[in-house]
């Protein structure tokens, strides 16, 4: 694929998400302001308000001057006005944005990682007895949702063993700061970061055993054997790096579900990031918000797409050739 067809692409999903975001509320039946804030903050409204936000969505205007006002608030940062915190959209979400991806970074990365180390062990090992129990125990826990597995480990370790806090990203009132901020801040990560590790890692573990088990019979495999090449250098050097091309395949197919079982996660551990804020939203009907709140995620999902195939093309630059 070109170049250009390639962010071609992406620049029409982008199109295609930021115009659904405009005209959903819009397409809606009755007052484009009812669809957005709802009857009962809507009936609340004074009519100055409405004035106001009748002006601030252009919606005394045609569709096209709504657009391009719609386009000029979003390059400025304005998704609008969240009536429940009774502060702007973006200052909301960027307020919990922080806690989201210290969860869902290291829960990519550490999966990646784990998963393409446990694979290239249990490729070598094929038919014994790591590779078996691997196989079987991450196929088992990958049958369960985010959410299960997250209560699951709230009940065992957080209720029964009281290992880790059942809720919160910091001690309430402790005032810590330094290294002892940090401490209580992986403290109450370890358990939402451990539930979402636990179900990711198995894509990456399948991809890479698969692709170890293939490359193992390679005929470059067999000369590095007949050279003599140790155990470990045949693993990692020649059989795992051939495994890093499906290992960014896996990495870009759950990112999406990633998202959501961050999502997840956090509403279970009331951990302080977008998806408690989206749960927030939905029972305080926050419309404003929980658009915001979609367009950012659908837009960050896309932007960590374009990136994870610009490295796809990195690392196998055959692919800018096909079509």
């Amino acid at each position: 694929m070109h170049k250009s067809s390639f962010a071609i692409n992406y620049l029409i999903a982008f199109l295609i998400i930021i115009s659904a975001n405009f005209a959903l509320p819009r397409l809606m039946p009755g007052d484009p302001l009812q669809a957005i804030y709802g009857d009962e903050a809507l009936t609340a409204m004074t009519p100055e308000l409405k004035a106001e936000l009748t002006r601030r969505f252009s919606l005394d205007q045609s569709w096209n001057e709504q657009f391009t006002a719609y386009i000029a608030s979003l390059l400025r940062g304005d998704l609008g006005y969240s009536y429940y915190y009774n502060t702007p959209v973006t200052k909301v979400i960027l307020g919990s944005l922080p806690w989201t991806f210290l969860l869902a970074g290291p829960a990519l990365l550490l999966s990646t990682l784990l998963g393409l180390i446990l694979g290239i062990e249990s490729g070598y090992r094929r038919g014994r007895v790591l590779d078996k129990t691997l196989l079987a125990g991450l196929m088992f826990i990958s049958g369960f949702p985010d959410f299960f597995i997250g209560i699951l480990m709230l009940l065992l370790f957080g209720v029964m063993l009281n290992l880790v806090p059942l809720a919160g990203a910091l001690t309430p009132y402790a005032g810590e700061t330094g290294l002892a901020l940090v401490l209580d801040v992986l403290w109450h990560l370890a358990l939402p970061l451990a539930a979402l590790l636990l179900v990711r890692l198995t894509s990456t573990y399948l991809f890479t055993r698969n692709t170890v088990i293939t490359t193992l019979g390679e005929a470059f495999i067999l000369t590095a054997r007949a050279k003599g090449c140790p155990s470990g250098v045949i693993k990692y050097r020649h059989a795992g790096r051939n495994s890093l091309l499906p290992v960014v395949t896996a990495a870009s197919l759950q990112l999406a579900h990633l998202i959501t079982g961050t999502l997840f996660i956090e509403i279970i551990f009331s951990y302080p990031g977008v998806g408690t804020l989206l749960y927030s939203s939905l029972l305080t009907r926050d419309y404003p918000l929980l658009q915001g709140i979609l367009l950012t995620v659908t837009v960050i999902v896309l932007l960590i797409n374009f990136f994870m195939d610009l490295l796809y093309k990195k690392l196998d630059p055959r692919i800018n050739y096909a079509h």
